[in-house]
């Protein structure tokens, strides 16, 4: 793997650290601004909701900017926001500091994802990904539980100065160690939206939504969830944290080796084992030993969902794999909308144990729409008459025609 993969990995760690640095926080910042746990939670669910609104157009907005220079100024704003947010003295005030890189997050994914699968061979592009993703995971493991735990040491204000710190030093090595990636191809706006015309697109899209709902409904709250439930204190829930996202890397390391083989069958199985251990969540919460193995598995397996939702969403728009990617941070941050609103009000109508059935519906849900293919024959016979044409007016040797393979 090329070097700048690794660094854009560390930044991909720097914005997910103020993503969801977050969710160990909530409890301390609704008793500081004396909010409700649900209402705290849309520093969470609204930083996604503006994603989701805005990825798209953003990255469209941005297509010819060089893609350095981009990921320099998204990491920039990130370390404004996070500044910001330590300094906020009202909790509207600490909304909009949140508010205000989210509007470009979902450029530095698209960027950093596509720029990294295209300095691989086509097959290792799952695994290149990866890398990138697993700065999400290395986030879970570092930033989430060291963000909780300089909370619990000092004060939320210093979580969000960390935060920021992390952030800067991604944008340094951004700055210093990676080389100027000009935008070369010269496809239009026009172009890259003839995607939007693929039935299989919006379905893959919506089965991210609705995963990644199921998969925030629980872990947007989890450390209420381990207060509460579990019993734990505050350092025991960053260690659950940190112990969450240490699975979580070798989850999403082995989730992209699954997925070079088979797109398909790693994504039934990754969430009918997560549903499997929500039920054991929801069984053993109250106990100590057991509920910590849980969190290991759990940890190994939920990381795994992002790069799933990302390989489903651009293998089936080649053409345009930026605004795919952009559009499934768009879709996957309304799923984080949508999991922590619902979750929100499983929780405060009827305790915060009971939040585990509505990731498990959700996920069931998704299961079901893995089973739904959309325009397969018309995509077969249109790949087959370009190779055709292709064929008769190129003077090669024949070959046994490539097998069309249409992603789930």
């Amino acid at each position: 793997m090329k070097r700048s993969i690794y660094i854009m990995a560390l930044g991909a760690f720097g914005i997910i650290t103020t993503e969801f640095g977050v969710i160990g926080i909530l409890p301390a910042i609704a008793r500081e601004f004396n909010i409700s746990i649900d209402t705290a939670g849309w520093l969470l669910s609204g930083f996604a909701l503006t994603i989701a609104l805005t990825g798209p157009f953003t990255t469209l907005l941005t297509a010819k900017i060089n893609r350095k220079v981009i990921m320099c100024l998204v990491l920039a704003i990130f370390v404004l926001s996070n500044v910001l947010s330590a300094f906020s003295t009202s909790f509207t005030m600490l909304m909009i500091a949140r508010i205000l890189p989210a509007f470009l997050h979902p450029v530095f994914w698209a960027v950093a994802t596509v720029a990294a699968s295209k300095q691989v061979e086509p097959k290792d592009a799952p695994k290149a990904v990866s890398v990138v993703l697993g700065g999400l995971s290395i986030a879970t493991v570092l930033g989430v539980p060291i963000t909780t735990y300089i909370a619990d040491l000092f004060n939320w204000q210093a979580s969000f100065l960390l935060a920021g710190l992390i952030n800067l030093v991604a944008f340094a090595a951004l700055v210093f160690m990676v080389p100027s990636m000009p935008v070369t191809e010269k496809t239009s706006v026009q172009n890259q939206l003839v995607i939007l015309r693929k039935g299989q697109l919006w379905v893959n899209l919506v089965a991210t939504l609705i995963m990644i709902a199921g998969m925030f409904a629980t872990y947007g709250y989890l450390a209420e969830y381990l207060g509460k439930i579990s019993h734990m204190s505050g350092g025991q829930i960053s260690l659950m944290l940190l112990l969450f996202g240490g699975t979580g890397i070798v989850g999403n390391w082995l989730t992209g080796i699954a997925l070079s083989k088979n797109v398909l069958l790693t994504t039934r199985v990754f969430l009918l084992s997560l549903i499997l251990i929500h039920f054991a969540a929801y069984t053993f919460g109250g106990l100590f030993i057991p509920m910590a193995i849980i969190i290991s598995i759990w940890g190994f397996i939920h990381t795994g969902g992002f790069l799933i939702g990302q390989t489903r969403s651009t293998s089936v728009a080649p053409e345009a794999p930026e605004l795919a990617a952009s559009l499934m941070v768009s879709f996957g941050n309304a799923g984080v909308t949508l999991g922590t609103l619902l979750g929100g009000v499983i929780i405060t109508a009827y305790g915060v144990q009971e939040v585990i059935w509505i990731s498990s519906l959700l996920l069931l849900i998704t299961f079901g729409l893995t089973f739904v293919v959309v325009g397969k024959k018309k995509i077969v016979a249109e790949e087959a008459r370009e190779e055709a044409v292709e064929a008769s007016t190129t003077e090669v040797n024949i070959e046994e025609p490539e097998q069309v393979v249409v992603a789930g």
